[in-house]
């Protein structure tokens, strides 16, 4: 099968991840074989081709937003899968089910946990290997580059959302609420999309004008700044998106008393010092880590039920290197998928 590998981390201008022709894996107890259709491109997987993200195994091939076909069950442990079943293989690759984390609900948080594209190999393949209890069947409804985004960027946003503290879903409590956005890239024209559906009012900072903010504008944005901008009101809320630690301060001082800042990346540059009256007042800082399976369900069925619609750039197969050096430019509009050779 032919993938994308990567060698040595290296700054993506050096073009680090390789294609080359590897053996089609085979599924053993619990696995399936996915045949990749499309596999989104995800800041994290930058991360990692350049080395912010330490590499887990040796050449790795990165990608963890797969839609695709399951043409292979392993011997046994597949539960209900069934060979041309189309479904979405994310970032949360399996989790050991006993610790503490998993055993309160919290196995994104799982010590032992294994994640597609960093420390088991991803979807940027032909063929990907998944957990069968850890892949999401997919709507018809839905096309396959549609559909990819929702697989990190959408559910990590989505879990991001609920760590704001403005309430649950369905229960009229976000009704008038006023979040902040930093950051407008995949996650963020999803998460926009579910706020308003709620009844939230967004506010979006992000540094890009040509793409970004008038995406964030055509998405029903009550107000759309620079990344340092301060917003017109005080926020209930805000997501930070971006991985820029130095927009942290920004975001304290736009938030008003009792507001949570919620930082969405898995990397971020370093936050600069803070002023303890920024967080005076119960305001509070919190980071999203990784997701659960329940997250994921949760989230697919929100998104289909608010008929959330991702903006999508396609890009050859061939174009691995290009793609992550676009989304580094911040030249995608919405989110990048990567087609099957």
């Amino acid at each position: 099968m032919q993938a994308w590998i990567l060698t040595h981390p290296a700054p993506i201008s050096q073009q680090p991840l390789r294609r080359v022709e590897l053996p089609r894996p085979q599924p053993g107890p619990g696995q399936v074989l996915v045949r990749m259709r499309v596999c989104g491109i995800c800041r994290t997987d930058l991360h990692v081709a350049e080395g912010e993200l330490p590499q887990r195994i040796p050449d790795l091939t990165p990608g963890h937003q797969v839609v695709g076909e399951v043409v292979e069950l392993g011997p046994e442990g597949t539960g209900e899968l069934r060979p041309g079943q189309r479904v979405g293989v994310a970032w949360l690759h399996a989790a050991d089910g006993g610790c503490r984390y998993c055993c309160s609900g919290r196995e994104n948080l799982c010590e032992r946990a294994e994640f597609t594209g960093w420390s088991v190999q991803g979807g940027y393949a032909e063929f990907v290997l998944a957990r069968a209890g850890f892949v999401y069947p997919l709507p018809e409804t839905l096309g396959d580059a549609q559909a990819a985004p929702l697989l990190c960027a959408g559910i990590i946003g989505y879990r991001a959302l609920r760590l704001c503290g403005l309430g649950e879903a369905g229960q009229g409590q976000w009704r008038g609420a006023r979040l902040g956005i930093y950051g407008f890239g995949a996650a963020g024209h999803i998460a926009i999309q579910i706020a308003r559906a709620r009844g939230a009012e967004v506010y979006v900072c992000t540094r890009d004008h040509a793409r970004h903010q008038a995406l964030a504008a055509e998405l029903g944005a009550a107000w759309v700044g620079g990344a340092q901008a301060q917003p017109p009101v005080a926020l209930d809320a805000a997501i930070m998106f971006a991985p820029a630690g130095e927009l942290v301060p920004a975001a304290l001082r736009a938030l008003a008393r009792g507001g949570a800042l919620v930082l969405g990346g898995i990397h971020m540059s370093p936050i600069p010092p803070l002023n303890y009256d920024w967080l005076y007042g119960e305001r509070l800082i919190r980071s999203v880590a990784n997701n659960t399976r329940a997250d994921g369900r949760e989230f697919l069925a929100e998104a289909a039920r608010t008929a959330v619609r991702t903006r999508v750039r396609e890009f050859a197969f061939g174009e691995a290197n290009q793609a992550l050096k676009a989304l580094k430019e911040d030249a995608i509009a919405g989110a990048g998928v990567l087609r099957a050779p």
